[in-house]
């Protein structure tokens, strides 16, 4: 259900070519401060997907709400601290590595899970 958030996220990203540069310029509506920039559209929206998932991979650190996007909520359930760095075997780990985030949200051990709320889509 991660994927599905970041990819209904990404539906909704606004791209533009900025006019000083001719670069492009994308941005997810909603999402404070998630925008990036690159010579092609592609490598923008590569750039643009990265920041998304480090975006919401803080938020779920730090127990701050996130969008609620096509009826999809991330909800994080608590946050307890990891006895040792030894998370191989763990889904939080495997969640955190495939989203590129290595930094200290190791030192954190989220459990998250997703509702799909139908009555918060937009009609």
């Amino acid at each position: 259900m991660l994927a599905k958030y970041v990819e209904a996220a990404m539906r909704k990203a606004k791209y533009e070519i900025l006019s000083d540069d001719n670069t492009f310029y994308g941005y997810v509506p909603g999402f404070d401060r998630v925008y990036a920039n690159s010579e092609d559209l592609e490598a923008c929206r590569s750039e643009l997907k990265e920041v998304l998932k480090e975006w919401i991979m803080l938020g779920v650190s730090r127990h701050l709400p996130l969008p609620v996007i096509d009826g999809i909520r991330l909800v994080v359930e608590e946050a307890v601290r990891c006895p040792s760095w030894d998370l191989q075997k763990d889904l939080t780990y495997q969640i955190f590595a495939v989203s590129g985030v290595r930094r200290s949200l190791f030192e954190w051990k989220t459990p998250v899970h997703v509702e799909r709320h139908d009555s918060l889509a937009p009609s």
